[in-house]
């Protein structure tokens, strides 16, 4: 089997329009989270949300691309396109057919659908956009990458909603890693903060409501916690065989070492018992990477700020961990940068990997009344300076999708 290493990452978040960008605001203990400006909130419980700020599409692609491209695609063939920069990797001829891309989205165009919804209704069925289509499907994000990149490869969408991209890192590290390609484009994107994705959670009563202070209201493992926050981007790693990498030179950030998913096959919504299913991937993530729990270094956790969801997550950390979960540090950057939904795995796996170059350990910010049942250490408030050789990302999805990555320093 192949070594796989990451060479480049590209970000698009409430914190940035870079990974670059994003890892300042995270060091900084930033919130990203703020007033809803893209549509109105009047009419809902919930008024804030973490968008991405400052964002022109016409600054990276022009103006006919951007018109034909939802949100969550801008974002996803931004960031594949800074991944490949940073990764220094040029598609040409002689590699085009084997690089491929895999990404994730937990919803997909959701925003254009809508928008031509409201053109039908208004205006009759002859006006709706021929393009309607291909801007509301899944796998467009991934379709219009290896369009933009001139990437040849395979090319897939992975749904498994808030594991999504995740997954699609996870896959197509096992893709290089059998040799069926030489280099993967993986992560994911999703922006659904619009009327009707927005609806959809603050009807489930998944949203924090503590509108008051909106920069407050993302907590994990807070006791006073009463929800996530809904936000939105995207990231991209770039991944290469080893041997393939070092022939070209490439800046190696980091070995992925291990993935491991699962089902609970227990509920849409709600994890499986003390997290039973989080138990399972953790404990194959490990086993693939052949590392035992100690060699873990820090924990990019789920933790979504939901009182469920914070407290199994911290049962299936313990289970797996034993004593040693005292220990390890974690930390929830959804408490930053809000839940990115199906793009929340790719840009805590990108975190993960920057934790390990940089030697600092991102906050969980909001953390000021710890939860008896959520006792480890969320590394509360300020970043950490520790020396991180191998990382865990968790990333758990509704209809009970289990998927964790673990990466390590590289080494010769």
């Amino acid at each position: 089997m192949n070594r796989v290493v990451v060479t480049g990452i590209g970000a698009i978040s409430p914190l940035g329009l870079s990974m670059e960008e994003t890892w300042v605001g995270l060091m900084e203990g930033r919130s990203g989270v703020g007033a809803i400006t893209l549509f109105d909130v009047s009419a809902y419980p919930t008024k804030f949300g973490a968008e991405v700020k400052g964002f022109d599409p016409l600054n990276y692609l022009d103006r006919k691309e951007v018109r034909h491209m939802d949100r969550f695609c801008q974002f996803a063939v931004v960031a594949a396109s800074q991944a490949i920069q940073a990764a220094q990797l040029k598609v040409d001829a002689n590699n085009e057919s084997d690089i491929g891309v895999f990404l994730g989205s937990g919803i997909g165009g959701l925003t254009s659908a809508l928008e031509q919804h409201l053109v039908l209704i208004e205006k009759g069925v002859d006006r709706v956009s021929p393009f309607t289509a291909t801007m509301m499907i899944s796998d467009i994000a991934a379709g219009q990458t290896a369009i933009a990149l001139g990437i040849k490869g395979p090319n897939v969408c992975i749904t498994s909603s808030c594991a999504s991209s995740s997954d699609a890192i996870g896959m197509a590290f096992e893709l290089v890693r059998r040799g069926d390609a030489i280099a993967m484009l993986a992560g994911g994107s999703e922006a659904v903060l619009n009327t009707v994705g927005f609806a959809a959670f603050c009807a489930n009563r998944a949203m924090s409501v503590r509108n008051g202070e909106p920069q407050r209201a993302s907590r994990p493992f807070d006791a006073t916690r009463d929800g996530m926050v809904m936000g939105e981007g995207g990231a991209v790693l770039v991944m290469e065989n080893l041997e393939f990498a070092l022939s070209r030179g490439a800046p190696i950030l980091a070995e992925v070492a291990g993935y491991g998913a699962t089902a609970d096959a227990y509920h849409v919504t709600q994890p499986a018992p003390e997290g039973e299913g989080g138990v399972r991937a953790m404990r194959l993530a490990l086993k693939r990477a052949g590392l035992e729990p100690q060699a873990i270094d820090y924990i990019n956790a789920h933790g979504t700020s939901t009182p469920l969801n914070d407290r199994v997550e911290t049962q299936a950390i313990k289970t797996v961990f034993g004593d040693y979960a005292y220990r390890v540090p974690i930390s929830s950057t959804k408490s930053m940068l809000g839940h990115l939904l199906g793009a929340a795995g790719g840009i805590e796996a990108a975190i993960s990997i920057y934790t390990m170059l940089k030697g600092i350990i991102p906050p969980t910010i909001n953390l000021t009344h710890p939860d008896p049942e959520c006792d480890l250490d969320y590394v509360p408030n300020e970043a950490r300076r520790a020396v991180v050789r191998t990382a865990m990302s968790n990333a758990f999805g509704f209809g009970g999708h289990n998927s964790v990555l673990i990466f390590k320093e590289f080494k010769d």
